[in-house]
């Protein structure tokens, strides 16, 4: 009798040890080992702990990598939209002197031609193992040369302006000369940002941490804005000069000007917002890679969005319709 009670008393006192291992598992988390019922110590940060939590594992480092399926696809269409843009930049200079390439500032198209192109290649900085060079120059660069794309689509539009005001007897946009205007706005817009991210990289520039909280498996290779700050007042300020380009663009998207873009720079300043707009959601509820990842596609979509909507009517133009690039042949384009 006395020994059934014995052998009770040690079922209880070893359910309760078992459920003080338990409470301890709970508490410390995943990445623990176990010698025994008794002695659990946590794995270093590093590693995480198997199933059976009797040994300590090295964890996987993950970044968004030219190897991995995603990343190449990424590279891929980033490489084929800078190569597109390229070919328009060629086809804009062998058909400089035609109208509808000297229509709307065409020094400014070959500076959105350029920004453009760039934007695309800034995106492979965000492809690969992230380094204290791509870090730094990741979200700065590209905030820059892109605030220069769309600094170039206000100054374009502003072009329309100025030419159909012009036209009107007495007015006194006659004494302006509009290419000039539009480059010196596109100049200043740019000169802001670039101020912006000169002084960001200097005072707190990015760095490369590891990440090791988000995953309990995976340590996680990522550039860490260190100053919220200036990031979010350089995105936010290019977020101005979109809204500025859509808000012009709109109402100068019926001006009887020949070879008016207002319209195509309107749909261009359409497709961006949304996308950056989609973006943030998306880009919050996203971990490790796929972070990375959305950034990126983002950056491609908005880029592709402005070299599709302006300048494929102008090459639809240049290469299937020559006649119509004419301004005595063809009106209110």
């Amino acid at each position: 009798m006395k020994d059934k009670e014995g052998q009770d008393e040690k079922q209880e006192g070893l359910q309760e040890l078992v459920k003080e291992v338990e409470e301890t598992l709970l508490e410390i988390g995943p990445a623990i080992l176990c010698v025994g019922m008794e002695n659990c110590i946590k794995c270093p940060e590093t590693f995480w702990s198997n199933t059976n939590k009797t040994i300590c594992i090295v964890k996987t480092i993950e970044y968004l990598s030219y190897d991995d399926h995603l990343g190449l696809a990424l590279a891929a269409i980033a490489i084929i939209f800078a190569v597109t843009s390229t070919l328009v930049m060629i086809i804009y200079v062998k058909h400089r002197n035609t109208a509808i390439v000297r229509a709307n500032n065409q020094h400014l198209s070959y500076v959105l031609l350029i920004a453009l192109t760039l934007s695309f290649v800034c995106s492979l900085l965000f492809i690969g193992l992230p380094t204290d060079i791509t870090c730094l120059l990741r979200h700065s660069l590209f905030l820059f040369v892109f605030s220069v794309a769309i600094s170039s689509v206000l100054g374009k539009t502003i072009t329309v302006i100025f030419a159909f005001n012009a036209a009107k007897p007495g007015h006194m946009f006659i004494k302006w000369k509009g290419s000039r205007v539009s480059i010196g706005l596109t100049t200043v817009c740019c000169l802001v940002e670039f101020l912006i991210c000169v002084t960001w990289t200097i005072c707190t520039p990015p760095i490369v941490e590891f990440d090791s909280k988000t995953s309990h498996d995976k340590l996680i290779l990522q550039c860490l804005d260190v100053s919220m700050f200036f990031f979010s007042l350089a995105i936010s300020y290019v977020g101005f000069l979109a809204l500025l380009s859509f808000f012009v663009a709109y109402s100068a998207r019926k001006l009887p000007d020949n070879f008016n873009e207002a319209q195509h720079i309107t749909f261009s300043m359409v497709i961006f917002c949304s996308v950056w707009l989609s973006f943030i959601p998306t880009y919050l509820s996203t971990k490790g890679k796929y972070t990375v990842a959305v950034e990126v596609f983002a950056i491609l979509i908005s880029t592709a969005g402005l070299l599709v909507c302006i300048f494929t009517p102008k090459c639809y133009v240049i290469l299937l319709k020559p006649e119509l690039n004419d301004k005595k042949t063809h009106k209110n384009y």
